[in-house]
């Protein structure tokens, strides 16, 4: 069945057996391989992408479910969370980095819609992305550091509307 996607920005038509999961389509169809197979079971966060701006675990969505709808990959993230993933390498946020697409696509929604949770907000909400080798520390201080980054941009921005006066 033809089926037309929306990725990354770019509108698409692709030919998808009925019941396929999105992350299939994406990673076989489309060649975008930065969502993982992981769990196969929704368990893992591997597999996270956005879908109209929300994550969403992509082995599970079957991709009827995503037709007309904004897909957002992380190669679709690659530009715009450079200082997220540059927060990920500096705070130690990744060993062997197969979780990490799936940790910078939760944490780029969690950056937009909350930018100000406490850690334990914070350890809720990436819960669904598992890390078998950091541990969570780091990946929450690179979700900070990133905000924290963010928050200064935002700042300075201002402050350059405003003449230089805050």
């Amino acid at each position: 069945m033809m089926t037309k996607l929306d990725v990354n920005g770019a509108v698409v038509e692709v030919d998808a057996r009925p019941g396929e999961s999105l992350l299939s389509v994406l990673r076989g169809g489309l060649g975008l391989r930065g969502a993982k197979e992981a769990c196969g079971r929704g368990e893992c966060g591997a597999c996270t992408v956005l879908l109209d701006g929300v994550p969403v675990m992509s082995c599970v969505l079957l991709v009827e479910e995503a037709e007309h709808r904004r897909v957002t990959t992380p190669e679709g993230l690659a530009e715009e969370q450079r200082e997220l993933r540059r927060a990920f390498a500096e705070e130690g946020g990744f060993q062997c980095g197969f979780c990490t697409p799936g940790q910078i696509v939760r944490a780029c929604a969690l950056l937009d819609e909350a930018p100000r949770m406490s850690d334990q907000e914070l350890r809720r909400a990436m819960s669904g992305n598992i890390c078998r080798c950091t541990g969570y520390t780091q990946i929450i201080a690179a979700i900070r550091r990133a905000a924290a980054q963010r928050e200064a941009a935002g700042d300075e921005a201002a402050s350059r509307a405003a003449g230089g006066r805050t």
